[in-house]
């Protein structure tokens, strides 16, 4: 990870206000994770930027986690027409119609479980392995669960704000 600026930095740090809150909500969805995000702009680099991410991430209350875990769709079933969704649920895309059944039906048994939906980090991630987590975390107490899904969501956060400040406008 480089620790410079990039244009796409430059180009955040100056955005007006409502434009970059914009961004980082599709970034992330809890609003107070953007608000604190936004409110240490401008950014001398990208890993101070990712550092502000974690900081606004690990003060996420139930709620915010709540707010942020709703704009992730489930495994399986990008939203369609969001290309951010779709390229990190790639390893699903190729995956015979049987896993796809399965990741179904695990979605629907972690989310009566939990009253969410499962959340991990899928960019590189295969069908299998995403599969391996769920039912393997389908077992966690509601407070270790918690824990791994605000782990999981820092590293979206961080996959997709990298994406942000490195990609041409």
């Amino acid at each position: 990870m480089t620790s410079s600026s990039t244009p796409g930095l430059a180009r955040f740090n100056t955005q007006a206000d409502a434009e970059a809150a914009a961004a980082l909500h599709e970034v992330c969805a809890s609003a107070a994770w953007g608000r604190a995000v936004l409110a240490h702009r401008p950014y001398a680099t990208t890993e101070a930027l990712l550092s502000a991410s974690d900081t606004a991430t690990a003060a996420l209350d139930a709620e915010d986690l709540a707010e942020a875990m709703a704009g992730h769709p489930p495994i399986g079933r990008p939203k369609p027409g969001d290309p951010t969704s779709s390229r990190e649920q790639r390893g699903m895309a190729g995956a015979s119609e049987e896993l796809k059944a399965e990741m179904l039906e695990l979605n629907l048994a972690y989310q009566e479980r939990f009253g969410h939906v499962f959340l991990i980090c899928a960019t590189g991630a295969t069908g299998e392995q995403m599969r391996d987590a769920v039912k393997s975390r389908i077992g966690n107490s509601p407070e270790q669960e918690r824990g791994i899904v605000r782990t999981e969501l820092g590293k979206i956060n961080r996959i997709r704000l990298t994406r942000l400040v490195t990609e041409d406008a």
